[in-house]
C-alpha cells in the first residue's frame, strides 16, 4: 500500500489535534483525477472540522482543506480533456451533477453535495483524488498559492450577491468583515457589477487595503454603531444588501443597517451561530433573510473568466509550510489576516 504524507483531525480540540502523518493514498473511482496537492487555502470551516459544531457531527478522522490547487498526477484511462502534468485548482464542492437541482444550477441543494475537507477528505495532503468534473485549469499567471486563494471564497461570495441577492448595477452593499477572504473577494465582485460598496474593518490598515479592493466607504466597526453608520453615509436610507458571514450581535446590526426592501445574505457564523432577530424589523421594512452555501460549477467557471482576464484578484496575506499547520491556522483564528492564508504543502 502507498503511503504519503496529511495532517489529519481525529478527533476535537484545539491546535494540537493536528495531526501529521502517513496515510494510504486516496483511492480513484473511474471517473477520479489524482492532484498532486501544491498549495491549501485555509478557512473558517477548516477551524469548525478542528473544533467542533454543536449539532452537527463532521466524519472523523477527516483530512481538512476545502481550497486546493496542484498538478494533475493520475487519470482514468481514455481522458481527452486533461493530461498528466496540467497545473489545475479544484472545485472545492461536489454533487451528483444529474438530479434537477445540479441540472438547475443549485449543486449546494443536491442530496449527495459535499464540501472538500468538511463531508470528505480534503488537501492538507501530499495527494487527493477528485471528480474529473471538478477540475479547472489554473490560470498560467497565477502562482499555486494565489491560485489556491480562489475557489471557495470567491464562489460564495458570488451566489451570494448575484444568484440570491439579485444585486442590480447602482446598488448599495454592505461587506462585513472586509479583511477576510470572503470579504475581500465580495468586495472585488460587488465592484465588477456597478456596487458601491461598503465594509467593515478592524483597523485603519485593513481599511486602507479594503478601499484599494473597490470598497467606497470603510466602517471602524469596534468604533461606531453600525447601523448608524450605514445611515449616515446613505443619507439615512440605509445599504441595500448585506453580506453577512459573521452572527451573533453584528447579524442583528447587519438588519438595522438595510434599507427598506433590503435583503441580509448569510452563508456562516464565524463569530457566533446564534443571533436575536426583530421581527417587526423584518416585516416592517419587507426585509429578506436569505441564507447561502458556496455555488455551482458554472458559477465557478464564470469567475474563473474574470480571474483570467485579471478583473478578479486573489488577495494571500501570509504563506506557511504544510509543517507550519497549527501557526497558521491560530494566525486565522487570530483575525489578523487580510485576505486568505495559505498552506504551501509541495515546491514540485
Amino acid at each position: 500500500m502507498k503511503c504519503m504524507r496529511a495532517i489529519v483531525v481525529k478527533r476535537h480540540g484545539g491546535t494540537e489535534v493536528l495531526e501529521e502523518t502517513e496515510v494510504a493514498e486516496p483511492a480513484t473511482g473511474p471517473a477520479d483525477a489524482v492532484v498532486r496537492v501544491r498549495a491549501v487555502a485555509l478557512n473558517r470551516l477548516d477551524l469548525w472540522v478542528r473544533n467542533g459544531v454543536p449539532g452537527h457531527t463532521f466524519p472523523l478522522p477527516m483530512i481538512p482543506g476545502s481550497e486546493v490547487s496542484g498538478v494533475i498526477e493520475g487519470l482514468p484511462p481514455g481522458t481527452e480533456d486533461w493530461a498528466i502534468g496540467d497545473e489545475v485548482i479544484v472545485a472545492p464542492g461536489y454533487s451528483c451533477g444529474t438530479c434537477r437541482a445540479c441540472l438547475g444550477g443549485n449543486d449546494a441543494l443536491c442530496n449527495h453535495f459535499g464540501i472538500f475537507g468538511e463531508s470528505s477528505n480534503g488537501g492538507y495532503a501530499e495527494r487527493m483524488a477528485v471528480p474529473l468534473r471538478n477540475l479547472l485549469r489554473k490560470p498560467e499567471a497565477l502562482t499555486f498559492e494565489e491560485a489556491a486563494a480562489i475557489p471557495l471564497d470567491f464562489l460564495t461570495a458570488w451566489h451570494m450577491l448575484l444568484s440570491r441577492a439579485g444585486m442590480r448595477m447602482g446598488e448599495t452593499v454592505l461587506v462585513q468583515a472586509g479583511g477576510s477572504g470572503l470579504g475581500s473577494a465580495a468586495i472585488q465582485i460587488a465592484r465588477l457589477f456597478g456596487a458601491k460598496v461598503f465594509t467593515t474593518v478592524g483597523s485603519p490598515e485593513k481599511g486602507e487595503k479594503a478601499r484599494q479592493l473597490g470598497a467606497s466607504e470603510v466602517i471602524l466597526y469596534r468604533e461606531v454603531d453600525l447601523a448608524k453608520e450605514a445611515r449616515r453615509l446613505t443619507q439615512k436610507k440605509g445599504v441595500d444588501i448585506v453580506i453577512e458571514h459573521v452572527g451573533g450581535e453584528t447579524f442583528e446590526a447587519s438588519l438595522r443597517a438595510l434599507a427598506r426592501g433590503g435583503r441580509l445574505v448569510t452563508c456562516g457564523a464565524s463569530a457566533n451561530g446564534e443571533a436575536r432577530l426583530n421581527l417587526r424589523l423584518v416585516f416592517f421594512k419587507g426585509l429578506s433573510i436569505l441564507g447561502s452555501t458556496m455555488g455551482s460549477l458554472a458559477e465557478l467557471h464564470e469567475i474563473m473568466d474574470h480571474v483570467q482576464a485579471g478583473r478578479l484578484q486573489p488577495v494571500v496575506d501570509r504563506v506557511f509550510s504544510l509543517q507550519e499547520v497549527a501557526a497558521a491556522q491560530e494566525y486565522l483564528e487570530s483575525r489578523q489576516n487580510f485576505g486568505k492564508v495559505v498552506l504551501r504543502v509541495s515546491d514540485h
